[in-house]
């Protein structure tokens, strides 16, 4: 008979458990804002010559493109919003060079994320 309270009590636990997963329409987590790099296809060739680790970004821009729609994609379905910030090839340079960085991936994401913070406060 203790067996068939604990089943039966597991069994009313779990259906509660699946009753509020399917009601809740609630994100996981509150909405946030996501800075992405984003590059423009007049610079990408530029851009690659320029950067320390461009082995690891695509040859093309096409093929970089898919990629970073799709990761923009599921930043997105996840509740989040994204911010993409363009690195210039004028001024990105410049930039490294002024806060003693490396033109790598590092970099492009603090860049990133600089922006994004310098623009939120004045939204």
């Amino acid at each position: 008979m203790t067996k068939k309270k604990a089943l039966a009590g597991s069994g009313k636990t779990v259906a509660k458990m699946k009753e509020k997963k399917v009601s809740r329409a609630e994100p996981a987590h509150d909405p946030m804002l996501q800075a992405m790099v984003w590059y423009k296809e007049e610079n990408y060739q530029k851009l690659l010559a320029l950067f320390d680790d461009a082995e690891l970004l695509p040859p093309t821009y096409g093929d970089w493109l898919a990629r970073a729609e799709e990761k923009k994609a599921e930043v997105e379905a996840a509740g989040d919003q994204v911010m993409k910030v363009f690195i210039d090839p004028e001024t990105f340079p410049e930039w490294c060079e002024k806060k003693n960085l490396p033109k790598d991936a590092n970099s492009r994401t603090e860049l990133a994320l600089e922006v994004a913070q310098a623009k939120s406060f004045s939204l």
